[in-house]
């Protein structure tokens, strides 16, 4: 073996000689035929279709309020649908697609964690940059320099839920989470942040990604008698199931107060919820009755594209983020499409966002932004999630020093 040992290359080297070879072809570091290639990878078909498709709404309500034009190139979309969770090879094959057939610049996409991470290593490889449209596991960034985030951490989310919650009269609390990387990093730091503030987290459960029977999960909450539950699972029709189960069980009529991360009763979740959400108690980034010009204007413009009484939700924001922080990128290189180039230009970078002052950490590539406390409740005749408590420019605490 050891005769060898000077001919054979190493794994590592091995993957990088074949990753160069694939992607010498793709990198450029100007735009010479004009345009701007984007790739969307987003979850389109399946039980998660409808994040996909707000993703997809707020790229175009940018790109209606701000032109398909910036730094003189020719925006120009690809789409491609990686089926939801669970389908990281999918979501690295179809990248590599984006990248070597389409020629795309960059990336936005990602509403998952794990198809994040399956293309982390391939967007380092050809030095294409991904801004992550959702997917919330705070180490994700830490994955590939390659990564910019402009959604949210469930950290973020669950630090600041813990907290207010030790603080307004909640002593014990039980958690129910979705049994992956985000609802691992929600788990830990409602948990961390809660305890240190004083409470303390009395059982814990964690649930299948997909699971839409929660009443056995929840019979053993209500029978530890907490003062709260703090749930997270991923949103759409397991979301709406978990929110059912706890009024069909009584969770809040037995006195347990009900906490989640605001991505659990997303707004427009909330018709299929109906009375379910009375009461409960939430943080998002994100909160549609935001009173600043951004978000004004963003509501005026979302209505005339899909109807008077349409309510963006949270993810129509990250997608019209997520364009919004390319096109200033882009404008900060003047056309420049270099990937190291274009990541560089994104770090320090500050959103008007219509969720509020948005600013991208130089440091992690993560987003600092305000969290709004939330309460669901009636207003103008439907059920609402409405903001009573800001926590301002809240960064992600696992990477905060």
């Amino acid at each position: 073996m050891s005769s060898w040992s000077g001919v054979l290359p190493t794994r590592r080297a091995a993957l990088g000689i074949a990753a160069a070879a694939l992607f010498g072809s793709a990198v450029s570091a100007s735009a010479a035929d004009g345009k701007l290639v984007i790739g969307l990878v987003l979850p389109l078909s399946g039980a998660f279709a409808d994040q996909g498709q707000h993703y997809e709404n707020g790229i175009k309500l940018f790109q209606k309020i701000n032109g398909t034009k910036v730094a003189g190139l020719t925006v120009e979309t690809v789409t491609r649908d990686d089926q939801g969770p669970g389908s990281g090879d999918l979501a690295r094959r179809l990248t590599q697609e984006l990248i070597v057939r389409n020629k795309a610049d960059l990336i936005i996409g990602y509403s998952f964690t794990p198809n994040a991470m399956a293309a982390a290593a391939l967007l380092t490889e050809a030095k294409k940059p991904a801004v992550i449209v959702n997917a919330a596991t705070s180490i994700l960034t830490e994955k590939s320099p390659y990564f910019v985030r402009a959604s949210f951490t469930l950290p973020q989310l669950a630090s600041s839920l813990g907290n207010w919650a030790a603080k307004n009269g909640v002593k014990t609390a039980y958690t129910i989470v979705s049994d992956y990387a985000p609802g691992v990093d929600a788990e830990t730091w409602f948990k961390k942040t809660f305890e240190a503030a004083g409470g303390k987290v009395v059982g814990s459960a964690r649930t299948p990604v997909t699971e839409m029977e929660y009443g056995p999960f929840l019979q053993r909450a209500m029978e530890a008698q907490p003062d709260a539950v703090f749930a997270f699972n991923p949103g759409g029709d397991v979301s709406i199931a978990f929110m059912k189960a706890t009024k069909e069980r009584g969770l809040q009529k037995a006195g347990i107060k009900l906490m989640v991360t605001g991505d659990v009763v997303d707004d427009n979740l909330l018709p299929a919820m109906g009375d379910a959400v009375d009461g409960v108690i939430s943080a998002l980034h994100y909160q549609v009755d935001l009173d600043n010009p951004a978000n004004a204007l963003f509501v005026k413009e979302y209505r005339a594209m899909f109807g008077a009484g349409a309510v963006p939700s949270y993810r129509v924001v990250q997608g019209y983020d997520a364009m919004a922080l390319v096109y200033k990128a882009v404008e900060k290189t003047g056309g420049n499409l270099d990937g190291t180039a274009l990541v560089d230009a994104m770090k320090g970078i500050k959103l008007d966002s219509p969720r509020g002052s948005l600013l991208i950490d130089p440091a992690t590539r993560d987003v600092v932004q305000n969290i709004y406390i939330r309460k669901g409740g009636q207003k103008d005749g439907a059920w609402r999630n409405i903001a009573f408590d800001t926590i301002p420019d809240v960064k992600d605490p696992a990477k905060a020093p």
